[in-house]
């Protein structure tokens, strides 16, 4: 899946011209950090965000590395342990959000420092291109009869993305979400192991992490979880099938804590660049992102309001 997803990200670079914009010589060795394995929503967009910077001159070279565990509370531990460091930046969302509260970190968000918030993404409910499953409706119906027989599995942690999609749907077709069958898999990739294998009934999941699998016909999207429909996805959304289920996931940057102000506007200057980028643009479509940039102090603000607003959002379905 990674090949595939990096070899689109490279055709839709290869389509814009080069910025011939130098590299900062105090970020020669930036570093950026993805807290889920090869193949996860948050790698796929990491890599494609160090393409477009390579591509536009406006930061070459930047490498990417993975450092999973805990649905992200690893790599925010590391990142803390890494405080002043200039260098190293991680890519995050919605997932690390969630993740913290589930484990009780002692390690937040609210510590790191903030670049900003980049894209976001609705969900996609999946299933094999042989699953009994053609439609909505079809896995509604069967979930509502047997809600225990039906495990979904998600690339997430309690609280992280694919389990808040998940938790949403089964609220909105009157499932107690106690009696969802949720498996937690680290990441899109394993989760899509776990899909082909049949090992789960279906599978929610980022958009992104299966666009060429459903573009290819491996996987059958039955339905997304944006307002309006994804123009390069052959599925409905979930209020055309008649469920009130609106949800997006995002994705941003955080930096160590007590990064000097030069450091942290270094970092924050390349986004702010890249944003402009048409390059970057094409590849949002692409992936069926939309931007979402939020700078800054902004996006810190946000995300405090996120972490509440799942916190009340997870124990009103009692979970």
């Amino acid at each position: 899946m990674l090949g595939g997803a990096l070899a689109l990200a490279g055709n839709v670079l290869a389509s814009g011209s080069l910025a011939g914009c130098g590299r900062s010589p105090e970020l020669a060795d930036l570093r950026l950090m993805v807290p889920n394995p090869p193949g996860s929503g948050y790698d796929i967009t990491a890599r494609v965000l160090a393409n477009a910077l390579d591509a536009s001159g406006i930061a070459r070279g930047i490498e990417v590395f993975n450092l999973p565990g805990g649905g992200g509370v690893a790599g925010l531990r590391r990142l803390a342990y890494e405080r002043g460091n200039g260098q190293l930046a991680m890519m995050m969302g919605l997932g690390v959000v969630g993740a913290q509260s589930a484990v009780g970190s002692p390690v937040t968000l609210q510590e790191m420092t903030p670049i900003a918030r980049l894209v976001q993404e609705p969900a996609v409910i999946v299933v094999t291109r042989d699953s009994p499953y053609h439609d909505l409706e079809a896995l509604v119906s069967a979930w509502r009869a047997d809600p225990a027989a039906l495990v979904v599995g998600g690339g997430s942690s309690i609280g992280g993305p694919d389990h808040l999609a998940t938790m949403l749907v089964a609220d909105a077709i009157g499932l107690a979400p106690v009696s969802v069958a949720y498996r937690r898999y680290d990441g899109g990739g394993d989760l899509l192991a776990a899909i082909l294998g049949r090992e789960v009934a279906f599978g929610m999941s980022g958009l992104s992490e299966y666009a060429n699998q459903i573009v290819e016909g491996q996987l059958r999207a039955l339905a997304v979880t944006s307002a309006e429909p994804v123009a390069q996805l052959p599925a409905p959304t979930m209020r055309s099938a008649g469920l009130q289920t609106v949800f997006n996931n995002w994705r941003g940057i955080v930096a160590p804590p007590d990064l000097t102000t030069e450091d942290a506007e270094a970092i924050r200057a390349l986004i702010a660049r890249l944003v402009e980028y048409p390059a970057w643009a094409n590849a949002r479509t692409r992936f069926g992102w939309t931007d979402a940039y939020l700078p800054g102090t902004d996006f810190k603000t946000f995300m405090r309001a996120e972490s509440d607003h799942w916190a009340s959002v997870l124990a009103g379905l009692g979970v």
